[in-house]
């Protein structure tokens, strides 16, 4: 739920900001989440779910994404919250992929794996430098 209140709060942020951002951060977090919550629904199977629980489920903890972007759009009528919901949000992010997900990398030791992973990330960044350079 915490995950998807700042995916949520990212989005309305950038809607604050201007309708760009806001559909640059809709289309990253979209293209992110996708494969994510099918992975959680695949899980939640495995666990004894069936499809309904597992759909109700979701879409529960999808409801932290939908609040996260109504209060990022509530406290875009002051003057001064986009200067700091995006790098509030951006912090979020950066918690998770530090925290989270670095130990796992880390922790491997299969150099071609590695390789793979890094790549991805350099991947990742060059999009974001393009979107940024053609579109920003």
């Amino acid at each position: 739920m915490k995950h998807n209140l700042t995916h949520g709060a990212a989005i309305g942020g950038g809607f604050a900001v201007n309708s760009l951002v806001g559909m640059t951060t809709l289309a990253g977090i979209v293209i992110h989440e996708i494969p994510h919550e099918m992975g959680d629904f695949a899980i939640l199977l495995k666990s004894g779910f069936n499809r309904w629980e597992a759909t109700k489920a979701q879409l529960i903890t999808g409801l932290g994404g939908v609040l996260g972007a109504v209060m990022a759009l509530y406290y875009s009528s002051s003057s001064h919250s986009t200067l700091w919901v995006l790098p509030f949000t951006s912090g979020g992010f950066l918690y998770v992929a530090l925290v989270k997900t670095v130990p796992d990398l880390l922790k491997e030791n299969d150099l071609s794996h590695s390789f793979r992973q890094f790549i991805g990330i350099i991947g990742g960044l060059s999009i974001i430098y393009f979107i940024v350079l053609y579109i920003g």
